[in-house]
């Protein structure tokens, strides 16, 4: 990682550098805001024509934000991530931009207040340079909507960047902006983190205020779900951020008397032959130091199908009113009609979502087994995690082309028990991950693993984050758009 004593005359220094090198190295005055904002506007826009991150920008307000910031040099209260440029998931309302949940007739709604989380933000002195894209309603784990169209992965255009905060993860991915938000109900973070070789944080439940976002949920067992967080290009970055943004701070721990568990090789779970061997390496550096055993943690099994059953309570009736601007909307035949046209207004994504959450929706009875195993497994995790962490895959492989992740995910065979259960597993049972990259595979993509504990345990999570980073690959920006 670049850092703040590095000479900051070229744009890739500044590109590179994570967002406390560069909050640090503009209150030293050895680089003004504006010429980072501006250094970070032009790389935005050269990037972007490739792949489709930023959906909504706001430069010209941002550099008269960094010129305002520039001239209060005397300022003694500067906030963490002073004149520090980031990017906002478009899902999050910015006061004065849209929040249109990837729909149409969404287009011309401007929000007036800034999400909760965007005001955090703010107040710490971060400028926002834009908003990014989102699949529609942030209902897949790939990124494409009928308004915005798709996002392209920066290491492969051919490839997906992942879903839902899949603008996020290209944009910083490139190097776009210094950090950035998003949020996450079934890998939405960790997904485009993992693809696109970026550090990203899904925090535990109901750590970070969802006010401000959208859509909200159906059901507090959705709610439990979703986390809103930070990413980047460094652990300590997503740290700094989650402080800032969380309701609750940081306690310090001590890392060295707890116990790291692995999965194994062999789980019953597809996994490419490059995550299977990097799990090896980062085990074996663990041993070093900690006690690390190879297992599968508990409930690990059961979490894909509680997470479908879950995101299915009310059949999808709240995505499907809120896709469709008209009353009695037939999911079945826009979906039809839009596979043979592709002229429709709701993306086949979300139409294909929302026939599977109707299959899915459990029965009064099935809920109330849901909401019994959930309580049981509450307390055996809370247990089980008080001085443990895990590190889980976040997906099979890496970032595989357009189209990939829907199939394998919403087949109507149901292979989302195959595939979904690393990183259902986080949101399942609430708990904070963090997703670090730490290896390519044959085709030079990113891989990422994240780390996982309960809540309380953050401190504990960020600093094996970073031991993983100093002996891994971490962040490396792409930059093979720069020309």
């Amino acid at each position: 990682m670049a850092s703040a004593e590095k000479s900051l005359d070229t744009l890739e220094t500044v590109l590179d550098m994570d967002a406390t090198s560069l909050a640090s190295a503009i209150k030293q005055e050895k680089i003004s805001s504006y010429e980072a904002i501006s250094t970070y506007i032009d790389h935005s826009k050269h990037v972007n024509p490739s792949i489709n991150a930023t959906v909504e920008d706001r430069y010209e307000t941002a550099l008269s934000e960094a010129r305002e910031m520039d001239n209060r040099r005397e300022q003694t209260d500067k906030g963490p991530l002073h004149g520090v440029p980031i990017s906002i998931k478009e899902a999050f309302d910015v006061a004065g931009m849209k929040t249109t949940g990837g729909i149409k007739s969404r287009k011309h709604l401007i929000a007036r207040n800034d999400a909760e989380i965007v005001s955090k933000l703010k107040k710490a002195g971060a400028i926002i340079l834009g908003k990014t894209n989102i699949p529609m309603l942030c209902f897949c784990q790939e990124t494409d909507n009928k308004l915005y169209g798709r996002t392209n992965n920066p290491w492969d255009l051919t490839r997906t960047a992942g879903g839902s905060s899949g603008g996020e993860g290209a944009l910083l991915g490139t190097g776009g902006a210094a950090a950035g938000i998003g949020s996450d109900i079934g890998g939405s973070i960790r997904f485009p983190s993992h693809f696109n070789g970026v550090v990203g944080f899904k925090p535990g439940k109901f750590q970070v205020s969802p006010v401000g976002h959208f859509p909200l949920n159906a059901h507090p067992l959705q709610d439990r779900m979703a986390g809103m967080g930070p990413m980047g290009k460094s652990v300590r970055d997503i740290e700094l951020m989650y402080q800032v943004i969380a309701t609750n701070p940081v306690e310090k721990q001590s890392i060295y008397d707890c116990k790291v568990d692995i999965v194994p090789a062999v789980t019953g779970f597809p996994l490419s032959a490059n995550s299977t061997n990097i799990l090896h390496e980062i085990a074996n550096v663990l041993r070093r130091s900690l006690s690390v055993n190879r297992i599968i943690p508990p409930y690990f099994e059961e979490s894909a199908q509680l997470w479908q059953e879950i995101m299915s309570i009310d059949g999808g009736k709240m995505m499907k009113k809120l896709a469709f601007n008209h009353d009695r909307p037939n999911v079945v035949r826009g979906y039809v009609q839009e596979m043979m046209t592709k002229n429709t207004e709701i993306h086949q994504y979300m139409s294909w979502a929302l026939i599977g959450a109707k299959l899915f929706k459990p029965t009064t009875g099935k809920l109330r087994e849901i909401t019994a195993m959930i309580k049981q497994g509450d307390k055996t995790l809370s247990d089980y995690l008080k001085n443990r962490m895990l590190i889980l895959p976040v997906y099979h492989t890496s970032a595989p082309e357009h189209g990939n992740v829907y199939r394998e995910i919403f087949s109507i065979r149901k292979s989302f028990l195959q595939f979904m259960p690393y990183v259902a597993y986080a949101n399942v049972w609430g708990l904070p991950s963090l997703t670090v990259p730490v290896d390519t595979d044959d085709d030079r993509m990113p891989i990422g693993v994240q780390i996982l504990s309960r809540n309380g345990n953050e401190d504990m999570i960020f600093q094996l984050g970073k031991i993983l980073e100093e002996h891994f690959r971490g962040y490396v920006r792409c930059s093979q758009l720069d020309s």
